[in-house]
């Protein structure tokens, strides 16, 4: 068993990554007992699986994600909303707490009307057909304050780091409640307005910076000196 990249090394597309008995994550394959990078981006070794992290590029909804997402237009049982994916995403009425007896358009702005955010669930998604949210959930549904910052899907695990350290410590140091949806869109509050603001600087800088070595050292630092 052999590792030819680090750990964050940037790999391009076709780049050997391991040989021996790995398993082929996300954005890479398995060519006989080899594993290449599908795409360029940060390769990583989880347990015994190597992944590539993509620089770039638009969020792909899969089942059970948490997303946060906004209104974008109504139709005749449901919403419509944006999740910055390729695909609309769509909440039905069903798939809300609301009476299932309000079908129509101009009842349907009672309850949520274009521009409202959402926290919501994708619970089916094929490339046959667009993604389906709920918001039956604990949790979820209409966000009423917070700020709102979006950064590249592809950065969220860099967000939130290994076992979840870089987000505990952006919330521990800033004292904020921070909800990241998996679709990029990151949710701030709970904190002294300069606190909301040196999160969302926190996580600006992760974003800008995710392929560097010591970033969790500068992002600490950065916040030190901003919170005095």
């Amino acid at each position: 068993m052999t590792i030819f990249a680090e750990n964050k090394q940037l790999v391009a597309p076709g780049e050997l990554l391991a040989e021996g008995s790995y398993f082929p994550g996300e954005n890479t394959y398995r060519e006989g007992n080899k594993i290449y990078a599908s795409r360029i981006g940060l390769a990583e070794l989880v347990a015994n699986k190597l992944i590539v992290v993509p620089l770039k590029g638009c969020y792909i909804p899969r089942v059970d994600d948490f997303v946060i997402g906004r209104v974008v237009d109504i139709a005749m049982s449901g919403w419509i909303v944006g999740i910055s994916a390729p695909y609309p995403a769509l909440l039905p009425l069903s798939e809300t707490s609301a009476s299932r007896g309000m079908a129509a358009r101009k009842d349907l702005t009672k309850i949520f009307n274009v521009g409202d955010l959402l926290m919501a669930e994708v619970i089916a998604f094929d490339r046959t057909r667009d993604p389906l949210l709920t918001i039956r959930g604990r949790g979820l549904g209409k966000v009423s304050s917070g700020r709102v910052v979006h950064i590249s899907p592809a950065k969220i695990p860099r967000l939130i780091g290994r076992k979840g350290s870089m987000i505990s410590m952006l919330k521990k140091m800033t004292g904020c409640e921070i909800i990241v949806g998996q679709n990029g869109t990151v949710l701030v509050s709970g904190g002294q307005p300069k606190n909301e603001q040196t999160a969302m600087a926190a996580m600006l800088m992760i974003e800008r910076e995710a392929h560097t070595r010591g970033l969790t050292d500068r992002v600490s630092e950065m916040m030190n000196r901003e919170l005095k």
